[in-house]
């Protein structure tokens, strides 16, 4: 006996195009991230700048809310990966040179 299965509908399946495109742009599952710990040891060594001195130095507004930070591997050269909100309500992510 042979059932059909019911096919996704177009807006489905845009949704998931859209997913998939959206994964693709950012950053790669296998980019090695630090953990706390790890970026803790980092700015203390001076392996790495702390998250102010690297704000400031790029010039991002002091008043921005910082919604999250990574320090990741990319290439060979540490990043810092921060989300930050702006105080008009813009949300962007910023890719700024730990070291």
């Amino acid at each position: 006996m042979k059932t059909n299965a019911p096919k996704p509908s177009a807006s489905v399946a845009s949704a998931l195009a859209l997913a998939l495109a959206l994964a693709g742009t950012g950053q790669s599952q296998a980019q090695a991230c630090l953990d706390k710990r790890q970026i803790q040891e980092a700015v203390s060594s001076g392996q790495i700048m702390s998250l102010d001195a690297v704000l400031a130095q790029s010039g991002v507004d002091p008043n921005a809310e910082i919604l999250n930070v990574q320090v990741c591997d990319d290439g060979g050269v540490l990043v810092y990966v921060i989300g930050v909100l702006t105080p008009d309500g813009q949300a962007q992510n910023l890719t700024l040179s730990a070291q």
